[in-house]
């Protein structure tokens, strides 16, 4: 079948392009169904139905174009774009994971050098930048489920390849997140199962290191995740379950809750990575080992940042028990910790409960010294305004001492009464006094 070329499109085409930008998912499957359709058509700009859709963000639509054999390796654009730098560029993590599942190529670049992944990053889409930097291929995995040479079993049992590569595959690396994974899977949370899952990683770890292309994010990453691993084996071997793992994780010392034991793990795993001149392993160390445990930033941070390419943890808030993104539950009490669901809060209470009291005096006090310097910024505001004021008024002020100084004395006073009266220094001392009652009833709010 010869190759569609750009613009060459019928009317029914034409029409599941129109459609794909709609949302319309039951009309653009009857189009499909038709003979004269070509999944993998390619509109005047090289765009394949699977581009367009990626890029508006159609996830139904993504879905039922692979269905029907869509190509996610297309790189006939007039730019070189791919349905995954489309993908990245929507913002839609779904689609993008969807994109990556179905073969498509990470390292490909477009006309300007650029990766899929550097395309998303530059317009500020950084979940998805977090989906692809943290994709492994299922078919790499399934590698090991396989006897190799003169192996007589594979290294990796089948049934341990599907939850093992979701925990691979998460973009939240917070200890607690991975040993609950763990922990929901009875299939893994066995002493001989988690052996060979560590195994199975080290063994990626190296790989990635000694092949031609080398990729440090991966090497630690596999790394990381394997010591979490070796955590949970010696707690199973200990107690036979993990709730002691968690519980040592979550605990926090008296003084201000801070989790010493998770920073000490994260740090050590660091510490353990075997290949000692990989650039990104002295990177961490530097921006970790002058920092005094308790204080930012911590080395879950770090570690998130450079394995996940996101750029520190702006405008988001996480979870304090599982490290998950997006939480919006405040301790009602407190206001100083954050949760993803009452399930995670109840997990972490036995050891919030000993400095809740303490720290709700903290938000106390931040919310006092934050009415204060609200009324103080309004104060020099106030200042710079009439400051500007009385300069305007000065030629006016000039000249009414002229017409003074001839007698007539009465021209001064409406001068400086306009000067008072002027309409801003009025609506600013209305906006002091307000910010001002604002300031108080926060503190007597927070007091009460």
């Amino acid at each position: 079948m010869a190759l569609p070329k750009r613009g060459d499109l019928n009317e029914e085409e034409k029409a599941l392009l129109e459609v794909i930008s709609s949302g319309n998912t039951e009309e653009a499957s009857r189009l499909l169904g038709s003979k004269t359709v070509r999944v993998n058509c390619l509109d005047e700009h090289g765009m394949t139905p699977l581009m367009h859709a990626a890029y508006k963000g159609k996830t139904d639509i993504c879905r039922l174009l692979m269905q029907h054999g869509a190509d996610v390796s297309c790189n006939n654009h007039e730019y070189g774009y791919t349905a995954l730098m489309f993908a990245g560029l929507s913002g839609n993590k779904e689609i993008t994971r969807m994109v990556l599942e179905a073969g498509a190529e990470i390292d490909v670049v477009n006309s300007v050098g650029r990766t899929a992944a550097q395309m998303a990053a530059f317009v500020g889409q950084h979940d998805c930048v977090t989906v692809i930097n943290n994709f492994f291929p299922r078919e790499k995995l399934n590698y090991y489920t396989k006897p190799q040479g003169l192996d007589k079993e594979p290294k990796l049992p089948i049934k341990l390849a599907g939850p093992l590569h979701k925990i691979i595959t998460t973009t939240n690396l917070h200890p607690v997140k991975i040993v609950l994974l763990v922990k929901e899977n009875p299939l893994l949370a066995e002493v001989e199962a988690m052996q060979k899952c560590c195994k199975v990683l080290d063994l990626i770890c190296e790989k990635c290191m000694k092949q031609k292309e080398m990729n440090e994010v991966l090497a630690i990453k596999m790394h990381y995740i394997s010591c979490i691993f070796k955590k949970c084996i010696l707690f199973l071997e200990r107690e036979d379950k993990l709730d002691g793992l968690i519980k040592s994780l979550l605990k926090g010392r008296e003084r201000d809750g801070f989790p010493v034991y998770q920073e000490k793990t994260i740090r050590e795993s660091i510490r353990k990575f075997p290949y000692c001149e990989t650039t990104l392993l002295q990177q961490l160390v530097r921006n970790i080992a002058p920092v005094e445990i308790g204080s930012d930033p911590t080395a879950f941070s770090v570690l998130t940042q450079a394995i996940t390419g996101q750029i520190g943890f702006i405008d988001a808030e996480f979870c304090t028990t599982c490290g998950e993104k997006g939480a919006d539950k405040r301790c009602s009490t407190c206001k100083m910790v954050i949760y993803c669901d009452q399930t995670c809060q109840k997990m972490h209470w036995f050891t919030h409960k000993k400095s809740c009291s303490m720290l709700k005096k903290i938000y106390e006090k931040q919310i006092v010294e934050a009415a204060k310097e609200k009324n103080k910024e309004a104060a020099q505001t106030a200042e710079s305004i009439l400051t500007s004021e009385e300069q305007s008024s000065e030629p006016e002020t000039q000249k009414d001492m002229e017409i003074k100084s001839t007698g007539d004395q009465s021209e001064m006073i409406p001068s400086i009464k306009m000067t008072v009266s002027s309409p801003a220094v009025c609506n600013f001392l209305e906006e002091e006094t307000t910010s001002e009652n604002i300031g108080s009833e926060k503190v007597q709010e927070s007091e009460e």
